[in-house]
């Protein structure tokens, strides 16, 4: 068994690279993709179509396993449904070709001359699908509480099938427990309930049956696994588990007891004297019932009484099992009367809604031309910048258009581009002027003008 626990085969622990891997993440993609192409529209309409989709593969199963005769065709499997299965719709033979086309595509079987095999991914495909639809049939059939406790015992089966094999049947245990769990607290939430059911005895008699089968097989999987060298995590889920079996069985051991409490009371005849003291130890118990103690409370009483056993034992009106709040503490008061002394209510500011006044403007074409110009300008200047050329034109007046391009930026090549741009863009927003000039200054550059002409102007502003 240590060797066994300690090579616990696993997708999530073997080695990702691994060919096998390859090969069975494969298989898994399979099932996807032949889920992919039943999920029609048809399909989540009307469950029933995969319920057809079942019985379809299942025939395919019992021909594989020899329990049929062959299957020659499409055609011979819809005709083998339709004696088998008692369908008041059952699925046509295009349908029936497109199952067998889909499985077919993704290797599930293989379409011979004269039969349908099946091949090794299908077999297990589909005797997962049809376990994973039986598991499920079983668990709906629970009632609340029981489909929690047949989920624990489920989770117990499946770690003795795959866990004591070598296989990895996921955290089992620790799903058991939580299963455990949370059918301990369905349990409580209904315990008025089934107590005011007079034909629920069978029923908690059958829910405690379960809870000790629970607790000797999770006993049965911890000592399994007594060699895992993770002592501290085993350690952890058998203190856990413990606990939350004896939880479970003593709960439903005290709700059997107190059911049967309540018949005995109802079969015990009246006596003529009362003890007084024996009534005032009683109605305390009740009201503040000692830690596991199965003395009932006025609720569980008052909700046994409405199963109605006999004439005039239901109270007037309607019993609704329900459990108020715990008494306030007198700190819990204290700071609930301080809270209301000092409470001042938070009042939103006040906002005042603005009205927005709209005012007829009239413009003359002229005026609308310059708001049409200055709002080019704007836009220019926000794709070039022009900033420096203007205010050395501010400074200077009137410059040598190389004087400008230099002075402004450096004297290469790239900037000179950029502010004979900048220049440009200026002239044609009428922001300056370019005048000829005969005699200009020679500045020290990296760049020289294709027609020396070209630098024999001056740029001033206009005013």
């Amino acid at each position: 068994m240590e060797h066994v626990d300690q090579n616990v085969i696993s997708i999530f622990k073997s080695d990702s690279n691994k060919p096998q891997m390859t090969r069975a993440m494969r298989d898994i993609i399979s099932l996807a993709g032949v889920m992919k192409d039943l999920s029609t529209e048809a399909v989540f309409d009307s469950p029933l179509e995969m319920l057809r989709f079942l019985r379809i593969i299942e025939l395919i199963h019992e021909e594989a396993y020899g329990l049929s005769e062959p299957i020659d065709n499409p055609e011979t499997l819809y005709y083998r449904y339709q004696s088998r299965f008692r369908d008041g719709e059952p699925p046509s033979k295009a349908r029936v070709e497109q199952i067998i086309s889909i499985l077919s595509k993704n290797n599930w079987i293989s379409k011979q001359t004269h039969q349908i095999k099946m091949m090794s991914v299908g077999k297990r495909m589909m005797d997962a699908l049809t376990r994973l639809a039986n598991d499920s049939l079983a668990y709906y059939l629970e009632d609340e509480i029981g489909r929690s406790l047949f989920q624990a015992r489920r989770d117990a089966e499946i770690s003795e099938a795959y866990d004591d094999k070598g296989i990895s049947g996921g955290n089992r245990i620790a799903s058991m427990i939580r299963n455990v769990q949370e059918a301990i607290e369905k349990l409580r939430e209904r315990e008025l309930e089934l107590l005011a059911d007079r034909h629920a005895l069978p029923q908690l008699e059958l829910i405690h049956t379960l809870m000790e089968d629970l607790e000797q097989k999770l006993q049965e999987r911890l000592d399994q696994f007594k060699t895992i060298e993770d002592s501290l995590v085993l350690s952890n889920l058998m203190q856990k588990g413990t606990g939350v079996l004896a939880e479970g069985t003593n709960l439903s051991l005290g709700m059997i007891n107190k059911y049967l409490q309540f018949m005995n009371v109802q079969q015990t005849p009246l006596k003529t004297t009362i003890s007084p003291e024996k009534v005032r130890t009683f109605i305390a118990k009740m009201f503040n019932p000692p830690p596991e103690s199965e003395i009932p409370n006025a609720h569980q009483l008052f909700s046994f009484m409405d199963q109605g056993q006999y004439e005039g034992e239901e109270l007037d009106g309607i019993w609704i099992p329900v459990k108020y709040a715990a008494p306030l503490s007198y700190t819990g008061i204290e700071k609930g009367i301080e809270f209301l002394e000092n409470y001042e209510p938070s009042v939103a500011e006040i906002e005042e809604e603005v009205i927005t006044e709209f005012h007829e403007e009239n413009l003359d074409v002229q005026s609308l031309g310059e708001l049409v110009d200055e709002a080019s300008w704007l836009l220019t200047k926000a794709s070039i910048d022009t900033e420096k050329i203007e205010q050395y034109l501010e400074q200077k007046k009137e410059a040598d258009i190389e004087e400008v391009i230099i002075e402004t930026s450096s004297s290469s090549w790239s900037d000179a581009i950029r502010q004979l741009l900048g220049i440009a863009a200026l002239e044609a927003n009428k922001k300056v002027e370019l005048q000829p000039k005969e005699q200009v200054k020679d500045y020290e550059k990296e760049w020289e003008w294709i027609q020396d002409d070209d630098r024999k102007s001056s740029i001033r502003r206009k005013k």
